[in-house]
């Protein structure tokens, strides 16, 4: 019988991608979503890649009883993958009371219906926020975090804290956090995608939308960091590859291959990026000219930031394999698929 894995917000960006990774290995999938980032048509793309609907339900886990109540009716779920959260640095530095309150709340009420349900893993979808600016880069796991850069890094350094000190207190709980880097592209298919409510805060969604004419010109925040070009530098992967890291996460904790109760790997290519190096690389890819404009710095955001990805290449297995210009070509099609540009 197919092992079942909840995925929390997983009609979101990362999440759908990871649920077609998981039914294609044969999972059952539930979701549970509360669309505040997201449409309910995502559920009929995910069935068109794979072949099957996952089951769904709508809420927000920070709300405690209907998460309680979702746990004590679906009492066969194996383990649970928790991506729902607040996840715009900008936005959180404006609104940090509704960041906290949702994604710390959300966890720890997961956690106590972990425990009380005897559910004994979890993977935690983190991010390399929690090292804030880097000292020395590459960035390790044993790189130390630092103090979060914006409210949304911290609640990831936070519930990263909530979950070791559970599995600590509760041996009975296993848990891996993947500390990822910057998400981007869409599905080969096209069917899904990254496609935020109101303004993107993200950058590849900006340009594909500023070369869809939705946007006009696309801003590039600093040009006068200490990098190559002047702009911010990333580690930007391919959501699909990502994806893939997360059945790798959710296989070893239960065929029991986890070396500790709590695990922590980065997810990235082992490359930074500027923005601008980003920029030529989607009209390399694309053969579309973007207009763009340098302006002040954004509140919140590191000069640069790369993964090294040794540990988790060597211990999981995994490696992230698409290139920029693939990446970004998947990420224009899914634009154009969405707003139906020939």
């Amino acid at each position: 019988m197919a092992q079942t894995i909840l995925v929390t917000g997983g009609t979101g960006y990362i999440g759908s991608h990871t649920v077609v990774e998981l039914q294609n290995a044969g999972f059952e999938v539930i979701i549970v979503d509360d669309l505040s980032n997201s449409g309910i048509d995502v559920l009929d793309n995910i069935e068109k890649i794979t072949g099957k609907k996952p089951q769904f339900e709508q809420f927000n886990l920070a709300d405690t009883q209907k998460t309680d109540d979702f746990f004590n009716k679906n009492q066969n779920i194996d383990a649970i993958i928790h991506f729902a959260a607040s996840k715009a640095v900008g936005e959180s530095v404006q609104i940090p009371l509704h960041y906290y309150r949702n994604n710390l709340v959300s966890l720890i009420n997961i956690l106590d219906c972990q425990l009380k349900y005897e559910i004994p893993n979890i993977v935690f979808s983190s991010s390399c926020t929690v090292y804030g600016q880097p000292d020395v880069l590459p960035v390790t796991e044993q790189t130390p975090r630092k103090d979060a850069e914006s409210p949304y890094g911290n609640t990831k350094r936070v519930n990263e804290d909530i979950l070791r000190d559970s599995i600590a207190a509760y041996p009975q709980l296993k848990g891996i956090a993947l500390r990822y880097f910057n998400p981007i592209g869409a599905h080969p298919s096209a069917l899904i995608g990254e496609l935020p409510l109101g303004v993107p805060q993200n950058l590849v969604p900006f340009i594909t939308q500023s070369a869809a004419g939705l946007r006009g010109e696309l801003k590039v925040f600093g040009n006068d960091y200490d990098t190559t070009d002047g702009s911010a530098v990333r580690d930007y992967i391919n959501v699909v590859d990502l994806a893939k890291a997360h059945v790798v996460a959710i296989e070893r904790l239960l065929k029991e291959k986890n070396k500790a109760n709590y695990e922590v790997f980065n997810l990235g290519t082992g490359e930074g990026l500027s923005v601008l190096q980003v920029v030529k690389g989607f009209e390399k890819a694309t053969g579309i000219k973007l207009n763009y404009k340098i302006v002040d710095r954004r509140a919140g955001d590191v000069e640069k930031i790369w993964a090294d990805t040794t540990y988790a290449n060597d211990e999981l297995g995994w490696k992230a394999e698409k290139g920029l210009e693939e990446t970004l070509l998947s990420a224009w099609n899914w634009e154009k698929r969405v707003r139906e540009i020939e």
